[in-house]
């Protein structure tokens, strides 16, 4: 996509971390936006912030985990401004610890919000978008977790793995729509993601206080470094213009990666 003004952004998460930094960059582009989010006081301060400077902005307070939630923001987008060029399904939660800890709860509140959240996204969003004969992009929050296992992290790379496969297969069924796809597969970025579990749902396990999914001494020495947000959101912008399938943030991650289809590799000949 190369003309961004006036077209139409969705973004969940969209009150902080990425999702903030994002649409930023979008409006900044001319686009009009939706933003979604759980949290209904972020939520509002953002859309103040879009609306004070001019932006064509909504906000519509959003569980990705919920079908009918995510449903009703593709409704209530279409309802407004009549059409859809740009999802970004961004909202995402973290759970650390042995994967053979986790208990059931850990496990579907992360495939709930980072696997059904994007699923329910594509579902709300593609086959419209399709229809109106427009073009249009979408983008999908993995992690590097989803393209190389992470010790300590097996819920998590569960749901992320699945986010980059559906992104693969999404990539090749809408091309012929003139849809891109990209899934973004970052190291860490400075985000609310460790605090995470301050949205966790009380059935699943969010009725005590929880500690931080990791410390802010463990953020600054993990592998790739901590990058910024707005860093991110140039990235995703670059990816929706030259509609790249992969968005990778951190040149940390070459390594692994490399080293994991070297071990594919070797298996066949064996």
């Amino acid at each position: 996509m190369e003309d961004l003004a006036g077209k139409v952004a969705v973004i969940t998460g969209g009150a902080s971390g990425i999702g903030l930094a994002t649409a930023r960059v979008l409006a900044r582009e001319g686009m009009k936006l939706v933003l979604a989010d759980i949290e209904e006081g972020p939520l509002g301060v953002a859309v103040e912030e879009f609306r004070a400077a001019g932006t064509d902005v909504i906000g519509v307070e959003t569980d990705v985990a919920n079908h009918a939630s995510v449903n009703a923001l593709a409704d209530r987008t279409f309802d407004e401004f009549g059409a859809a060029h740009v999802v970004f399904n961004n909202a995402g939660v973290a759970v650390t610890g042995p994967t053979q800890d986790m208990s059931h709860a850990d496990w579907e509140w992360s495939i709930n919000v980072n696997l059904w959240g994007p699923i329910h996204g594509v579902e709300a969003f593609a086959q419209r978008m399709a229809a109106q004969n427009q073009g249009g992009h979408i983008i999908n929050t993995a992690s590097f977790a989803g393209l190389v296992a992470n010790k300590g992290l097996g819920a998590y790379c569960v749901t992320k793995y699945g986010v980059v496969a559906l992104s693969e297969c999404l990539q090749k069924d809408l091309k012929q729509y003139g849809i891109g796809v990209s899934v973004l597969c970052p190291m860490i970025v400075r985000t609310n993601i460790r605090q995470s579990a301050r949205n966790r749902p009380v059935e699943l396990g969010g009725e005590d206080e929880q500690a931080p999914v990791w410390s802010k001494e463990e953020e600054e020495t993990l592998v790739g470094g901590t990058i910024e947000a707005p860093e991110v959101a140039e990235r995703v912008l670059r990816a929706i213009r030259n509609n790249e399938l992969y968005i990778i943030t951190h040149d940390a991650s070459r390594e692994y990666v490399r080293r994991r289809f070297d071990r594919i590799d070797k298996s066949f000949a064996m």
